[in-house]
């Protein structure tokens, strides 16, 4: 969804990731996120909820981190993490539910002093649009039903993407942008 934004706008495509920290033997459920560069984000209220211990958390978020990693690896190669100080970003998510992973993006982002950051995604809960516009400095959630049950709904074919196929959409579009700057 971001290379057809990006390509669309002729921008740069790079990948900011985040990942959700889902409370122990409830996948669905998330307690929290971290995101590249170190943040983290808990949610008090759900930890209480499930009764999440510490020592639980710790072993989520060890996990976590280490997949952070290897994905950065995985996509990223020895690429560095683009530049965004003073530039706008555009983050863009497939569909924002609780919004918990988005948060901890713009907090992470916000570290690297962007002029601006906007986030996008074609289907949100309100709340979650509303919490947002709080946070970043535009939202743009192109279709806001209520109740949002889940994002998966809103597409005909919702399955993962396999991180070879990130790799190579990546690749393609750093070629394309080589390829652009050689002509």
């Amino acid at each position: 969804m971001a290379v057809e934004v990006a390509q669309g706008l002729r921008a740069p495509v790079d990948v900011f990731l985040v990942r959700k920290l889902a409370v122990p033997n409830q996948p669905d459920v998330a307690m929290g996120a971290i995101a590249s560069g170190g943040i983290q984000v808990i949610s008090d209220d759900v930890v209480r909820e499930q009764r999440v211990s510490a020592a639980m958390i710790e072993t989520v978020l060890e996990h976590e981190r280490g997949e952070l990693r290897r994905r950065e690896r995985m996509y990223r190669g020895l690429r560095p993490m683009p530049g965004v100080t003073g530039n706008t970003v555009i983050l863009i998510d497939d569909g924002l539910t609780t919004g918990n992973t988005m948060r901890t993006a713009i907090m992470a982002l916000r570290q690297a002093r962007p002029e601006r950051i906007v986030v996008a995604t074609p289907v949100g809960s309100q709340k979650t649009c509303e919490l947002l516009n709080r946070e970043a400095d535009e939202v743009v959630c192109a279709h806001v039903p209520e109740p949002l049950y889940s994002v998966d709904r809103w597409y005909r074919d919702y399955s993962p993407i396999m991180d070879r196929d990130i790799r190579e959409l990546l690749e393609q579009v750093e070629a394309r942008s080589l390829a652009s700057l050689v002509h």
